[in-house]
């Protein structure tokens, strides 16, 4: 009788994980979304881009290129997220079958998104340097001023993670 009862305790607990589903689905649609961002930046991009300066048109592909990378970053989340806490992705020998796909676990995935969240941060950061001017008033210094720190706190928790990662796999096992 206890026997039962645990193993279905078990089995509802171990199919539980199918709740993330939803989450993993809204992550796609995340995507969408940025996909209609991209697509009005492109257009806005190439009916302004006569009267537009060259830094303009940098900071505008720059922004192009920090939603490719979070859309990118979504993507990774979505398939290691998915193969890691639900269940394997059985697409076969398919031909476009991404070669990380299957291999990044938690630790990896971890890594990915700090990676990701630096380099979107740098972009951000290098927009903001692109549109300095000469008339920067305090509150602006002060803006930039958390930006850089605010990367800098991103950059030094990507490090501690990897080196906690290092410590970790260089641990032998119990």
């Amino acid at each position: 009788m206890l026997k039962r009862i645990e193993y279905s305790l078990e089995k509802t607990l171990f199919n539980s994980r199918w709740i993330l589903t939803p989450f993993y689905l809204g992550l796609v649609l995340g995507i969408i979304l940025l996909f209609i961002k991209f697509a009005q930046k492109l257009v806005y991009m190439f009916t302004s881009v006569i009267a537009a300066s060259v830094s303009d048109v940098i900071v505008d592909i720059l922004v192009l290129v920090d939603i490719a990378l979070v859309a990118s970053l979504l993507l990774i989340i979505i398939f290691s997220g998915y193969e890691i806490f639900v269940s394997k992705i059985d697409i076969g020998e398919h031909h476009d079958r991404p070669s990380w796909m299957g291999k990044v676990d938690f630790s990896g995935l971890k890594l990915k998104v700090i990676g990701a969240i630096v380099a979107i941060s740098a972009i951000d950061l290098l927009k903001s340097f692109m549109d300095i001017s000469g008339n920067m008033t305090e509150l602006d210094e002060d803006k930039l001023m958390w930006k850089v720190i605010i990367h800098m706190t991103f950059v030094l928790s990507g490090l501690l993670f990897a080196l906690m990662d290092k410590i970790v796999g260089d641990t032998k096992k119990h």
